[in-house]
């Protein structure tokens, strides 16, 4: 059994997302693991993690237009707004999808399907420094 971890830096551009399935996909290569699973996890309140079409962006959008009426910002009643009107809103997206996904590895890739990527999904308007961290384990 095989355990190899990383980390990785990724500068946003403010709200959208950002795909990552390339760096992820580096480093299960580079950990050698044939087969297994690989558990990549961003280390913040405000971000989240996707899987979700890579090859035509409008989806992405619509997915992030829908959170932009889901949870608005600027919404009255919310209290946490120390960082801004997107505060709250940015912590109540993240809770709503996930800050970690497990991919399967066989014969050293992932089996992502053919129109899903793994994407980073930034809820705060600025641009932020975001760590992902990763982690293969199998043989």
């Amino acid at each position: 059994m095989t355990a190899h971890t990383e980390r990785f830096t990724l500068r946003t551009h403010g709200k959208g997302t950002t795909e990552i399935t390339r760096e992820v996909a580096g480093i299960v290569a580079r950990s050698g693991v044939r087969s297994g699973t690989v558990t990549v996890f961003v280390r913040h309140t405000s971000a989240s993690l996707v899987i979700m079409e890579n090859a035509d962006p409008s989806a992405r959008r619509d997915l992030e237009l829908f959170f932009d009426k889901l949870v608005p910002e600027n919404t009255p009643w919310f209290i946490h707004t120390q960082e801004g009107p997107d505060d709250m809103p940015s912590h109540i997206r993240m809770a709503l999808t996930r800050t970690s996904e497990v991919i399967p590895i066989m014969d050293h890739r992932m089996t992502l399907g053919t129109w899903q990527g793994i994407f980073l999904f930034e809820h705060r308007r600025d641009p932020h420094s975001r760590e992902v961290a990763v982690s293969v384990i199998g043989e």
